[in-house]
């Protein structure tokens, strides 16, 4: 069932105060690493070359399914808890679903050493967040890699989580992360993982459709423009949805992004977003200002959300 804004709000909060410290991710990895743990030993045993790839597909479904349906389980039992328990447990957990401080701690971490001229170091803060080959990126290179990981992730790490939060609870909230997860994982188009990794791509291209728009429409609200490039850019992804964040912030800092990256040092040329020039280290300043900004608007749509909540 729906959750109460008011509760959303307050989980976002938590997680912009709080995130997930280091010192307990140490102790108890975050609940995205244990589902994690799980999609990719099931991939191990399940998918094996010998096997078809009508029986690899519906093995695929069944890891959907399966790591999909513990969590929707998980989701369901701070509900038995007494009232305000409930109502802590709802909170705590719900932030625990939110990457908003993490995601700007990571995108700042490739902001820092840009400002006093350490590429070395800039490369390897974002090596942590791309999955292309950084050794030979310029500041340029840097700049935009950081710059398309933070428009994408503000979808899948901060909009997305937060819709599902709203529109289906904590449960909803667990599903998206593991559908997310999947997909990242083995959501591929590669032959190892086509048939595998089809309902963990398809199913998380559905649930994206709503939230990657909204996030889409927030970054553009909160750079001030963008508009023209989004509606333009967004459908030249390959994605049905990532696109869509990602043009509305070309477009927002009047700068391109997309194009030539490498992946294990071969060269792929992606489509482009937005007709200004390549991204420099005042940009990526800039873009995260507009992604904290898309933040307090996100914010502000679940407290208007919570004063028209029935109680």
């Amino acid at each position: 069932m729906p959750a109460d804004p008011l509760l959303v709000l307050a989980a976002a909060g938590l997680d912009a105060a709080v995130g997930y410290p280091d010192r307990l991710h140490r102790r108890v990895p975050h609940p995205v690493v244990w589902a994690g743990g799980a999609i990719s030993a099931l991939e191990r045993a399940w998918n094996r070359r010998e096997w078809g790839p009508f029986r690899r597909r519906v093995l695929g479904i069944l890891v959907v399914v399966l790591v999909g349906g513990a969590a929707v389980t998980a989701g369901w039992l701070p509900g038995f808890a007494p009232g305000p328990v409930a109502v802590a447990l709802t909170v705590v957990l719900g932030s625990v679903g939110l990457a908003q401080r993490s995601l700007y701690d990571h995108v700042a971490a490739v902001l820092r050493p840009l400002e006093v001229g350490d590429i070395v170091g800039a490369r390897q803060a974002v090596s942590m967040i791309v999955g292309r080959d950084v050794e030979a990126l310029d500041e340029a290179g840097v700049a935009a890699a950081a710059l398309e990981s933070l428009a994408e992730s503000f979808n899948d790490g901060v909009v997305a989580p937060v819709f599902w939060f709203v529109l289906a609870g904590l449960p909803g909230l667990f599903a998206f992360k593991v559908v997310n997860t999947a997909d990242s994982l083995i959501g591929h188009r590669e032959l190892r993982w086509r048939d595998f990794g089809w309902a963990a791509a398809r199913t998380d291209d559905l649930m994206n459709l709503a939230p990657a728009r909204i996030a889409g429409v927030l970054v553009a609200l909160a750079g001030g423009r963008g508009w023209r490039t989004m509606w333009r850019d967004a459908p030249r992804h390959a994605s049905p949805n990532a696109g869509w964040p990602e043009a509305a912030m070309a477009g927002a800092l009047g700068v391109q992004l997309g194009g030539l990256a490498t992946y294990d040092a071969v060269g792929h040329m992606r489509p482009t977003f937005g007709d200004g020039p390549a991204p420099t280290l005042g940009d990526l300043r800039r873009g995260l200002s507009v992604y904290v900004r898309a933040c307090a608007l996100l914010w502000g749509a679940l407290l208007l959300g919570a004063l028209a909540w029935p109680r």
